[in-house]
């Protein structure tokens, strides 16, 4: 296979920032996983294309993570979720309550998911209720409770947010299901965004000649080493990074971005990582700290 690239204008490491205008534009915001890391957020992806600033999953901290990319919850223009594991979504709350009382009037949140979307939307309204109470006794300015636009979407799916077309795809990460990802095209260019997977059909048909395929990984002879039984139990629903890469290969991909890395990642490593991928994918390989950027 070609050999691993990294750097140029397909990657930014944290702190160098943006420096042209592309067509689509991923910011890996949380590469972390359920596991505690000091310097990982939790899983979550900025994707940027045309009139549509867009965000898949919201993991810890995904709200500092998007402050620092230089968006704030109030610019989104929808979250999309891939799943309803707790890592995916643990901050949601933070997103709804930060574009409430940022926002200069009563502006809906569009969140995308698939069933049971609703369910954990009303669930984090009911969390929110006293602090909204406290909120809307003390500011004459709000007027209602925050304003949430929930759409449950099934594969099959398809959908426009501003001039940027989506798809929705069946993914397999059973027994959590449904699991879905999402085909983002704007212009010539595709994105595509798997959330926690293994290989399948649906998968192949979402990333099929796409410029971008962000994927959750593990490293399984990593897992294995770790002496916790229950650890174990993620290494039948989660790509290894071997089979990210050999999705990208057979489907055509051009780029393939790591993300959600078990175990973490540790510093050093990536160039490991990295030649993991490399042995079955002729592409770019992007992988990296959490506000890395990938582009096409």
């Amino acid at each position: 296979m070609g050999q691993p690239t990294g750097g140029g204008l397909n990657e930014s490491p944290r702190g160098q920032g943006v420096v042209e205008s592309t067509d689509v534009e991923i910011t890996l915001l949380g590469t972390g996983s359920p596991l505690p890391s000091a310097d990982r957020a939790g899983p979550a992806t900025l994707v940027r294309a045309g009139g549509a600033t867009m965000l898949f999953d919201c993991g810890r901290g995904v709200v500092m993570r998007l402050a620092a990319a230089g968006v704030l919850p109030i610019g989104l223009s929808a979250v999309l979720l891939t799943h309803l594991h707790s890592d995916h979504i643990t901050d949601l709350n933070d997103i709804v309550t930060t574009h409430w009382v940022m926002a200069p009037g009563p502006t809906p949140l569009k969140v995308i998911g698939p069933p049971g979307t609703r369910g954990v939307v009303d669930g984090v309204m009911a969390m929110l209720a006293s602090d909204q109470e406290y909120r809307l006794a003390h500011h004459a300015d709000l007027t209602q409770r925050p304003l949430i636009d929930v759409t449950e979407v099934e594969p099959g799916a398809a959908f426009e947010l501003a001039d940027v077309a989506l798809s929705v795809h069946r993914t397999d990460h059973r027994p959590v299901t449904p699991t879905v990802g999402y085909r983002i095209a704007h212009d010539d260019k595709v994105a595509a965004i798997a959330g926690d997977t293994i290989p399948c059909t649906g998968l192949d048909e979402m990333c099929r000649d796409a410029d971008l395929y962000v994927q959750t990984v593990i490293r399984p002879e990593l897992v294995q080493a770790i002496p916790n039984a229950r650890l174990q139990d993620i290494l039948d629903y989660h790509s290894s990074v071997e089979q990210a890469a050999q999705t990208a290969e057979r489907a055509g991909v051009k780029t393939l971005v790591l993300t959600h890395y078990v175990p973490p990642m540790q510093p050093g490593d990536e160039e490991a990582w990295r030649a993991l991928a490399a042995a079955h994918f002729s592409g770019t390989i992007v992988l990296g700290d959490d506000l890395t950027v990938a582009r096409a």
